[in-house]
Order: structure tokens, then C-alpha cells, then sequence
């Protein structure tokens, strides 16, 4: 992760603060729902270990002093604000995604490293924050091509033009997204030899795999398929970075399992398969109407 730790990103609202789209004028036409599938939050605990094995990430989030905004403390929360996020970055408008922006920024602020942090960061690091939206695109483009297949080539860069709001709805400038997707292939490949996950946050991430958040019978009932979907979905040196263990027959029934949900999902209307997604939307719109907080 090429990153200049020193350098202080610029203040939120400055002159400088990037905005909130890229890519050419006809991807705002683009209708993005048909390729929004709610599915891919099977991959969510992976995406975080992708995430957070960047340590700027990984210790941003242990050390965050935002209890309100830990998965650990408040999962359902989390999830909500982190669905929104993705509901307003690809689906809404320009004035959305800038309310957005401005309420995550008031949790960012208080989001920076100490004199006792192993590493140096803060939430408005652009690299850092560059790597967290990859994650997300890489993940929902790979579980969708798992369920569904690549699509041609002119489609696949449109949305991947379009994904750039994942960084851009926040500091990312426009000219810091990868150009196109062999340029994003390199940054994804360079940045995840680079990755590592420290002890303390691999506890962290354990917790997450294992749904110790939840009452004990939601462990029970999910936290054994949880941490299989998980191991399913990480690159492998994440999977060994978390000592995870994935068969060759593991790989078999996996692959199954996911063709057989995307020829389901396939056949259900789009505004269902957009579940939760929209509905996240919905709410985000409900609760900035009647000024209720967003994040």
C-alpha cells in the first residue's frame, strides 16, 4: 500500500476534497440495479478480513474510539451503516451521496492512531481509503461472476466506471480510481502481497467469522457455515493469514452452492434481488427527510 502517512489528508469540505463521481458522463445513465445483488452479503465477513489486513485499516478499526460504529458492540447498526453506504454510493444521487459523506466524515474525524498505535493512520487517509472501496468492488464482482459469469468486456468496465463511487462518495479522487480494470487488476494484485493481519486483529476478525457478536444461538445455527462462506470467498493468502483451512472439495461444493443461488437469483425480479440494498436506500431517504441521524 503506497501511502504517505505524514501528510495530512485535506480537511473534509476544503477546496480540495474531491467529488463524488467519475467516469464518463453517460455511466450517471447507467442503470446499476440489474447488477446489484443482494446475495454478495455472504461475502461481508470476508470483505472485512480483506479490509482490515491492511493494518492502517485493521488498527483504525480495533483502536477506533467510535464504540457506536463497532460490528462487535453494534452489528446491526454496522451493517445498516455500511449497507447505506453502498445503497447511496452506487444507487443515489449527487446530493445524497454528498449528505452521506458528510455524516460519515463526523465519525472519521475522531478515527486517527495514538502515540500507542502500531502503526500510523487516520480515516481520511485516501490510500487507505482506496483500498477499502477495491475490497468492495473486488468482492461483489467476485462473488458475482461465481454466481452469474463474467459479463463482456464493454459492460464489466462500466461497471467497473461506476464502482468508483465506492471511494469517490467519500476522499478518493476521481484520478486516484484505477483507469480500467487491467489497471485496477495490478493495484489489486501489488496491494494484496503487501497485506498482513497482526494477532490482535485477527482476534478481532475471528469474532466476526464466528458471529460472537450475536446471542448464542445465532453462533450455533450460523457460525460454522459463517466462517466456511468466509474461507470460500477470501484470496488464500488472507485464508492463511487466518489460518483457515479449504479443500479442493471445499472448492467443489462451494462453486455449486453459488451457481445454484445466482440461477435463483437470476429469476427473481430485480427489485428482490436487490434486497437489502434497497431497502437500505429507502430508509437512508426516510431518515434524511425528517432529519433523523444517518449514521
Amino acid at each position: 500500500m503506497t501511502s504517505s502517512p505524514a501528510a495530512e489528508p485535506p480537511a473534509p469540505g476544503s477546496a480540495a476534497e474531491p467529488p463524488d463521481s467519475a467516469g464518463p458522463a453517460h455511466d450517471e445513465e447507467f442503470d446499476f440495479r440489474p447488477y446489484i445483488d443482494g446475495a454478495a452479503i455472504l461475502g461481508a465477513a470476508a470483505n472485512v478480513i480483506m479490509q482490515l489486513a491492511v493494518p492502517g485499516v485493521g488498527y483504525g478499526v480495533l483502536e477506533s474510539p467510535v464504540d457506536s460504529g463497532k460490528l462487535t458492540l453494534h452489528p446491526v447498526k454496522r451493517t445498516r451503516t455500511t449497507l447505506t453506504y453502498l445503497a447511496v454510493a452506487l444507487l443515489g444521487d449527487t446530493d445524497e451521496r454528498a449528505a452521506y459523506r458528510k455524516a460519515v466524515d463526523t465519525s472519521h474525524r475522531q478515527v486517527r492512531s495514538n502515540a500507542q498505535s502500531p502503526v500510523r493512520y487516520n480515516a481520511f487517509d485516501r490510500d487507505l481509503q482506496l483500498w477499502v472501496a477495491a475490497c468492495l468492488y473486488r468482492g461483489a464482482r467476485d462473488i458475482r461472476e461465481r454466481m452469474r459469469g463474467r459479463p463482456d468486456s464493454e459492460l464489466e468496465e462500466t461497471i467497473y466506471r461506476r464502482s468508483a463511487r465506492l471511494g469517490t462518495t467519500l476522499q478518493v479522487p476521481p484520478d486516484s480510481w484505477p483507469a480500467n480494470l487491467a489497471a485496477f487488476d495490478r493495484y489489486w494484485t501489488e496491494n494484496l502481497a503487501a497485506t498482513r493481519i497482526d494477532p490482535p486483529v485477527r482476534d478481532m476478525l475471528n469474532e466476526i467469522v464466528d458471529l460472537k457478536m450475536f446471542p448464542r444461538p445465532v453462533q450455533l445455527l450460523g457460525g460454522r457455515f459463517n466462517r466456511w462462506v468466509t474461507a470460500g470467498l477470501l484470496p488464500p493468502r488472507l485464508r492463511a493469514e487466518m489460518g483457515m483451512t479449504w479443500s479442493a472439495s471445499d472448492e467443489r461444493r462451494f462453486d455449486r452452492m453459488l451457481r445454484r443461488l445466482g440461477r435463483v437469483s437470476a429469476a427473481l425480479p430485480v427489485p428482490l434481488r436487490n434486497f437489502p440494498i434497497n431497502a437500505y436506500l429507502f430508509d437512508f431517504r426516510i431518515r434524511r427527510r425528517f432529519g433523523t441521524k444517518l449514521v
